[in-house]
């Protein structure tokens, strides 16, 4: 990986949102709403220096550039979004490491993360968004919010899970939210709506109207009433 600093945010304490393109689309969803939202500012880049494809764009192949910017807002860094993993689990762990050396940088003491949530269950208008925190404590403080806990036991793997444990290793408070979905491969904006309406609970943030979710998520509908496929 390679990172590069452009300035410095203006922040005291700030809580982090770090989140990376997953299943339905959820993590990268919710951070570019929230961007878009508070009008957020980069000031750190990480990019990946490893080469596991290239593009052919017919009769000559280009070299993809795949990134994620830090961004910030009042007193929140965000961070992520965009489209794409690391390749490597190499870089996975070192863009982990660079959240938590950002975190100590800037004396943050919560670090949330957001995904999805694959479900059995069928689900209507409002899916639920669940939480997960770095330490049992911690979720006993959530549950007077009248918030909902992963039901499961699970394995949480990639970017939105594995930033969980490297806050719990850093002695950083680390609450994770998962909008559950039943279809992966179809962006999920009402998972993401209702992992934003809870972000709202927990960091008493506002994030304004989430009215442009609810369009999209209606076209989605519109798009498999038609037969849709999704191509990836």
């Amino acid at each position: 990986m390679k990172f590069s600093q452009t300035s410095e945010p203006e922040v005291q304490k700030p809580l982090i949102i770090a989140a990376l393109q997953d299943m339905g689309n959820v993590g990268n969803i919710v951070i570019d709403f929230i961007n878009k939202s508070k009008g957020t500012v980069s000031f750190r880049r990480a990019d990946s220096t490893e080469l596991s494809y290239v593009l052919d764009k017919g009769g000559h192949i280009e070299i993809p550039k795949e990134g994620w910017d830090y961004r910030f807002s009042q007193n929140l860094i965000i961070f992520g979004g965009g489209s794409g993993q690391p390749k490597t689990n190499e870089e996975l762990h070192e863009l982990c490491q660079d959240v938590i050396s950002v975190a100590k940088k800037y004396q943050v003491k919560f670090i949330y993360t957001v995904g999805g949530f694959h479900t059995s269950r069928i689900i209507r208008q409002e899916p639920k968004a669940f939480i997960t925190t770095t330490s049992k404590v911690l979720t006993k403080q959530l549950e007077k919010l009248d918030v909902h806990l992963t039901p499961t036991k699970s394995v949480i793997t990639g970017f939105n899970g594995l930033i969980l444990g490297y806050a719990k290793i850093n002695d950083i408070y680390g609450i994770g939210l998962y909008g559950e979905i039943d279809e992966p491969s179809i962006p999920q904006y009402r998972a993401a709506k209702s992992i934003i309406k809870t972000l709202e609970k927990l960091t008493y943030q506002n994030f304004g109207s989430t009215q442009e979710l609810d369009v999209m998520a209606t076209e989605i509908d519109k798009k498999l009433r038609s037969d849709w496929k999704v191509d990836y």
